[in-house]
């Protein structure tokens, strides 16, 4: 028996109101523990005749990412979807695709990441998390997000993919242009000016990378673009557009996912400081576990979108090909049914089954294992360096219903310990 589910007017109705993403995080928090406790998925109108089914229960969104023939991430995971000019124009992203061709997809980039390229990408995480820590001790910014979070995830990306340093800078820029206003509302002159200036900023990386792409498939190299185009899986390759595609997902979301959550565990440490301590007692011990949960407490993406493709019941509501579903990532990773004392901040949490990463099933993230690798080895020289850092103030937030994005956070130096004067 399926339970009748909430619709217009309904306990969904304020997930649509911009105004509910510039509340503070406790206030959206509180909503998603009142919408968990309901009997079945509630409705989100976005408009006339449009809007979605929330999932927001941990089990729901791991069961949804899980039935990816049910669940369909085409024709876009983003609200709103990429228009059909945009797709054409830039190519899928692989987290756009189902079935045949994002299994095909991934298995060029799976082949790609070598174990030779994956040691050389961890060895080069390690020194560049200690030359960030080497410059912030010498040049003592007060920014954290510019002088320290933004700074490793791009670094590492782009030595991995082997970008020639004359573009990085460049790179940088156009990532920011391109993510600045995901998921932020604005008003109507913006919303008319920023989609081109975004689009323009994923257009010129774009072409940037299928040049390099296009060198890289003459005279190789050991990074990841000349893998990339030169990859045989049944006899394919990243061709231009793939590869251009592939490069912003990575830009875009690689670099701004682990950025926020690396600014957001600073503030965590700093929050709570018995967690700090506990992790400054036995890094080695500790640094896995805090990195899990400073992505489950922040929870990076909060959401992705699916389509349904085929008739199932979930939550005990019956859904219909066509239907939009959400998956609130952000909700999931706070389900107390899952999370004991979920709102606390507990490096010690085992085991800890957060989403950060996505439900499971095939759109699980491919780059999990290197955040990871990122996140432990920058936090290790951030905490175990003579002088520490706490987060001052509260992070400055972007209101955005899709990531948990950061523009900026003030920093300090805490005072030195007797030994360093």
């Amino acid at each position: 028996m399926t339970v009748p589910a909430q619709r217009h007017g309904g306990a969904g109705a304020e997930l649509a109101d911009p105004a509910f993403w510039q509340q503070p995080p406790a206030h959206r928090l509180a909503a998603f523990a009142r919408l968990r406790a309901l009997q079945a998925p509630v409705y989100v109108p976005e408009g006339r005749d449009r809007g979605h089914w929330a999932l927001v229960r941990h089990a729901h969104v791991q069961e949804a990412s899980r039935l990816p023939k049910v669940f369909a991430s085409a024709p876009g995971v983003t609200t709103p979807e990429p228009a059909r000019w945009v797709r054409a124009l830039f190519g899928d992203s692989m987290v756009n695709l189902d079935g045949a061709d994002h299994a095909q997809l991934r298995k060029i980039v799976q082949r790609a990441f070598t174990p030779r390229l994956l040691a050389a990408a961890e060895r080069d995480i390690h020194a560049v998390a200690a030359r960030i820590v080497d410059d912030v001790l010498a040049e003592r910014p007060d920014e954290f997000v510019s002088a320290v979070a933004s700074r490793l995830p791009l670094e590492v990306i782009c030595n991995m993919m082997g970008i020639p340093q004359r573009y990085r800078a460049e790179i940088a820029d156009r990532v920011n242009h391109a993510s600045e206003h995901i998921g932020v509302e604005r008003g109507l002159a913006s919303r008319l000016r920023m989609p081109g200036r975004g689009l323009r900023a994923l257009a010129r990386m774009q072409r940037m990378v299928a040049g390099i792409g296009r060198e890289r498939r003459k005279n190789p190299g050991d990074d990841l673009i000349s893998a990339l185009v030169r990859a045989n899986v049944d006899g394919q390759a990243l061709g231009a557009r793939q590869l251009g595609a592939f490069f912003s997902l990575l830009m875009v979301a690689g670099v701004e996912t682990t950025r926020n959550a690396i600014t957001h565990g600073l503030t965590l440490l700093t929050d709570f400081p018995d967690q700090r301590d506990l992790l400054l007692s036995d890094f080695e011990k500790y640094g896995e576990g805090a990195v899990d949960e400073m992505i489950r407490h922040s929870t990076p993406i909060i959401q992705f979108r699916r389509t349904v493709a085929a008739p199932h019941t979930l939550g005990g509501h019956d859904f219909r090909p066509g239907d939009k579903v959400v998956l609130y990532y952000a909700s999931a990773n706070r389900d107390g049914s899952v999370f004991p004392d979920p709102d606390a901040f507990d490096i010690t949490r085992s085991p800890n089954p957060h989403l950060g990463f996505g439900g499971g099933g095939p759109h699980f993230c491919l780059g999990a294992h290197l955040a990871r690798v990122e996140m432990k080895a920058l936090f290790g020289e951030l905490l175990t360096r003579p002088v520490g850092l706490r987060a001052v103030g509260l992070p400055d937030l972007a209101g955005s219903n899709f990531d948990n994005r950061v523009r900026s956070l003030k920093f300090a130096f805490e005072h030195p310990g007797p030994e360093h004067p």
